[in-house]
């Protein structure tokens, strides 16, 4: 799911806000993004690499990450063994997640994308971070039982919107599982300003703040920081980071 931009309040349908994700449909949304190029610009739906929008991300983020250092530690015996949910052509995973991690797995559905990722990661690959690569939909994943209990981070960006609502909550419990003790969910997304908004385009759901705190703590997790992406264009909503960690 690209970085949304501000509908026209007009040509919003209303009428879908109270089960905007109800019409999400996978194979309408596996359709269009194997419909896009596979490159930075196809994947943040036109604010690729002539834009500002690539680097003030991984800046956001790596900014939220050095804040959240000292709750963050690796417990001893452990390697710090990160996957990149809907992880698009492996951007994330290729200017920021390799450079935390000490070897990153990577999720994603769509195919032309997962080819590509073979380009954009030769480097990742020639360091020995390069992990294992998941071809399948988040609604299908569960951590391997080699792997169960492992994970040091878990990353969700702009990828959570293809899942509804009930759907997204059992994929969180299964992050949650996947965590090892002190482990970390990382979500940043785009935040709705009111309601929940169905985007045809892709099948996919912006939600609003308050919507994702409630689906947080039905999965298990306590927020434990909280912080909004700057330097985005204005005509784009806003992109809030989540740092999450199991509840006790």
């Amino acid at each position: 799911m690209p970085i949304k931009t501000i509908q026209d309040p007009e040509s919003m349908n209303t009428d879908s806000y109270s089960v905007a994700d109800s019409q999400i449909n996978y194979n309408d949304a596996i359709e269009y993004w194997s419909s896009v190029p596979a490159s930075v610009n196809g994947v943040l739906g036109g604010f690729g690499e002539q834009t500002a929008v690539p680097k003030a991300d991984i800046v956001g983020s790596t900014t939220f990450l050095k804040k959240l250092q000292t709750r963050m530690q690796c417990p001893e015996g452990y390697e710090k063994l990160t996957i990149d949910m809907g992880a698009g052509i492996g951007r994330i995973t290729r200017d920021l997640l390799w450079k935390v991690s000490d070897k990153v797995d990577l999720l994603e559905p769509v195919k032309p994308f997962v080819q590509q990722m073979e380009n954009e990661l030769v480097g990742v690959a020639k360091r020995g971070k390069l992990g294992d690569i998941y071809d399948i939909g988040m609604q299908d994943w569960a951590a391997s039982p080699e792997k169960r209990g492992r994970y040091w981070l878990v990353w969700c960006q702009w990828c959570v919107g293809q899942l509804p609502d009930a759907e997204l909550v059992q994929f969180w419990i299964r992050c949650r599982e996947a965590l090892m003790p002190n482990g970390t969910l990382i979500v940043k997304e785009n935040i709705a300003p009111v309601e929940d908004i169905f985007d045809e385009t892709d099948s996919s759901v912006t939600r609003t703040d308050e919507k994702f705190r409630e689906l947080f703590v039905y999965a298990g997790f306590k927020l434990i920081a909280s912080d909004v992406q700057k330097g985005l264009p204005k005509e784009l909503y806003p992109v809030r980071m989540y740092c999450l960690k199991a509840a006790q």
